[in-house]
């Protein structure tokens, strides 16, 4: 053995004389754990590539990618992530099991969701619903909360009433869960001034949450859009007012608002100042291909 196995033999309690492959490799992944528990990142790295080495089977060399991953979700490191998801994608086109290739899923999701590119999220984690055994990550009920706010921003009315609300396994959840239940519920059914209370306590959570704080204001501020235009949808024109109602705010508040969205083009209408008049202008779809 070199004198790197020799230590990580000795700190796992094993006598380095006597130390077999599977021995050494184990006794290595433990020392990687370690270091990772106390956040050497470097020392850790160095570690989980000298473990790397030494590992010839396509399963524990994707367990050291996760890691990998794991400590660059930890240290905010990109590269670090980006990298090792690469090469876990590799090891899995070459023969990947079925359970890892479902927590791959799982870490592309976990890692797109940090970098705010929801719509990959919502496709990853929804896909792994049924099959999520990541644990080492998150707990199954964090990983519920970030299917749900993932795919409550991408997905359409019909993915959305497939997918989460008529969702077996995430319903079996949810009554563990009476925020996102409240969350999902009042959007679906148009209840828009419950969705503006929920929408503020999810906000919140965001803020709370180490991954999403930074997306909290950007999330928030898509719902609102998202929730303007679902009212909108259904009607040609509506008064300011039956809008101020609709979300329980001021007349000013959803005047600033709209004003606002439909200046950056994120909402299809115009107001009548005269009027108070909210007109919705919807997208001819057919001249939308010229």
């Amino acid at each position: 053995t070199t004198r790197l196995e020799h230590t990580a033999l000795q700190s796992s309690g094993i006598n380095a004389e006597y130390g077999g492959e599977s021995e050494v490799r184990e006794a290595m992944v433990r020392k990687c754990e370690y270091l990772t528990s106390i956040g050497d990142k470097d020392a850790a790295l160095k570690m989980l590539k000298d473990t790397l080495d030494k590992t010839t089977t396509t399963g524990h060399k994707l367990d050291l990618h996760f890691h990998m991953i794991r400590l660059g979700l930890f240290c905010c490191d990109n590269k670090l992530i980006t990298v090792n998801l690469d090469k876990a994608k590799e090891l899995i086109e070459l023969g990947g099991d079925w359970d890892r290739r479902n927590r791959l899923k799982v870490y592309t999701g976990f890692y797109a969701m940090s970098i705010r590119n929801f719509k990959d999220a919502a496709t990853n984690f929804l896909d792994t619903v049924s099959t999520f055994t990541s644990y080492e990550l998150m707990t199954y009920h964090t990983f519920i909360k970030y299917t749900i706010v993932s795919a409550m921003l991408t997905l359409d009315r019909q993915e959305l009433t497939k997918k989460v609300v008529n969702g077996s396994d995430i319903n079996e959840v949810l009554h563990d869960l009476p925020l996102f239940r409240k969350y999902i519920d009042s959007l679906y059914n148009a209840q828009y001034a419950e969705f503006f209370v929920a929408l503020a306590e999810i906000e919140l959570f965001l803020k709370k949450d180490r991954m999403l704080a930074k997306h909290a204001s950007y999330y928030v501020r898509e719902m609102r859009v998202r929730s303007y235009s679902q009212l909108l949808e259904s009607y040609s024109n509506l008064t300011v007012n039956y809008m101020a109602n609709s979300f329980g705010v001021s007349e000013k508040f959803i005047d600033k608002e709209l004003s606002r969205f439909i200046a950056t083009g994120a909402l299809n209408a115009k107001i009548d100042k005269v009027g108070g008049i909210v007109q919705a202008n919807k997208p001819d779809k057919k001249n939308a291909q010229y």
